[in-house]
């Protein structure tokens, strides 16, 4: 029998075996209420790489009597979708996932599409693009489509968790053990891909157990340690000690020499964690930086950051290093200002920690029966019917007024630019709300 990876068989067969995409199948969503009301329609899924298309289809197929098959839009032709026809014809109904489906060529959509209006066939097609721009409308028409969201490192931690207790199918009779730093380094190579990040799991997971058989240890118990983890994911692993302190320390060297303008030192730092393939870890911190540091003070650096992680994240590494080093000389040498991060940090502290008041009744929603007896928007002054879109009016909770969350420094053109309109707007708020009075 032809070997089968890790995370082909952790495939779930329900929907409560798949991790992540709870907007979807969580409770109440509308691909489990599809499932439970057994009114399966075909849909389309788009995300990234191993985050769940698969595991959705296989799931749903799972969850009803139908018979489920598999097949690739680019690989194969007509003649399996023949197949799967006359097995429909036989059996009922067939769910089928469709990978790549935006390579759907002409020839095998119309064959699909007499099929898919009978309800002969469900379809599941599956794909990285954006449907709305590479699938045929013709198919697009007659599927729901659905956006999977990228899965963050705790529910990848949970499949590894769950594969590593799996007796059956998962590594569960190896008695495998990872340790932090390796656990971390196998999330974050993983970069949210599932189907990678499992299978790595394997490799380290096998490739140890040999070394121990080799060396003429016992391997009733494996532990997979950093270093063994980095070989079998073939990256380098210096930024990973036993507690993380020193990735978590180049990140913060990295931040800090942007806030503090050191272009080469920036540079050095990001040529470090880019080497040792951390990719995800720069994008991430890149756009806080960008926000955080830079901000009110140029907000057009911001958006360029944001739209070179975005480049990078597309082509990955070692191209990626292009697009980052352009956005880090940027914001290295942009003037700063960490006011907006202030602002807010200051407004979350005064909500949690302090008793902020009622919401002013003309604030607040009118659009009921009754909302009036209760005094609520009957004096709102909507702002478009006054000169220049703007009049007097209480926004803030009584306990609130005259409070600055905001204190611009004006280190920019642009941020004193928003300086001066904050002043005027604040001391115009005042003046009109005392004449009102």
């Amino acid at each position: 029998m032809a070997f089968k990876p890790l995370a082909y068989r952790m495939r779930p067969t329900q929907l409560d075996e798949v991790v992540g995409q709870q907007h979807l199948i969580g409770p109440g969503k509308i691909i489990r209420r599809m499932v439970e009301a057994k009114l399966l329609s075909s849909m389309i899924l788009y995300g990234p790489p191993g985050i769940g298309k698969t595991s959705i289809a296989t799931a749903i197929a799972g969850s009803t009597k139908y018979a489920f098959r598999m097949l690739n839009a680019a690989t194969d032709g007509k003649k399996e979708l023949e197949q799967v026809a006359v097995e429909a014809k036989m059996s009922g109904t067939v769910i089928l996932l469709l990978d790549e489906i935006h390579r759907l060529n002409k020839v095998k959509q119309d064959f699909l599409l007499p099929l898919l209006e009978s309800g002969q066939i469900i379809l599941i097609g599956a794909t990285t693009e954006n449907p709305y721009l590479s699938v045929t409308p013709a198919i697009r028409s007659r599927c729901q489509i659905f956006e999977l969201k990228p899965l963050t490192e705790k529910e990848a931690s949970q499949a590894v968790d769950r594969a590593l207790k799996d007796e059956t199918n998962g590594l569960g009779k190896d008695h495998v053990t990872l340790t932090p730093s390796a656990r971390t380094l196998l999330l974050e190579k993983g970069n949210g891909d599932l189907r990678s990040i499992l299978n790595g799991l394997e490799l380290a997971a096998r490739s140890t157990k040999e070394e121990l058989r080799m060396a003429g240890k016992s391997t009733d118990q494996i532990t997979i340690d950093l270093e063994e983890m980095g070989n079998s994911l073939q990256v380098r692993t210096q930024r990973f000690d036993a507690n993380g302190d020193s990735h978590y320390d180049l990140l913060s060297a990295f931040q800090k020499s942007i806030r503090g303008s050191d272009t080469d030192a920036a540079l050095h730092y990001l040529a470090k964690l880019l080497v040792s393939g951390d990719l995800i870890s720069v994008c991430r911190r890149l756009t806080v930086i960008a926000y955080e540091d830079i901000g009110l003070a140029n907000p057009a650096a911001a958006q360029h950051a944001a739209i070179a992680v975005q480049s990078a994240q597309a082509v990955g590494l070692p191209e990626a290093r292009i697009p980052l080093a352009n956005a880090v000389i940027e914001l290295a040498l942009s003037p700063k200002s960490n006011a907006a991060i202030m602002a807010i940090d200051q407004a979350m502290s005064d909500v949690e920690n302090h008793d902020t008041g009622e919401i002013p009744a003309d604030l607040k929603d009118a659009h009921y029966a009754g909302a009036k007896k209760l005094g609520h928007g009957n004096n709102y002054k909507y702002a478009h019917d006054y000169p220049n879109d703007w009049v007097a009016q209480q926004y803030l909770p009584d306990k609130l007024q005259g409070k600055s969350y905001f204190q611009p420094k004006g280190n920019s053109k642009i941020e004193a630019g928003f300086k001066k309109q904050y002043q005027i707007l604040r001391k115009m708020q005042a003046d009109g709300l005392k004449k009102s009075r």
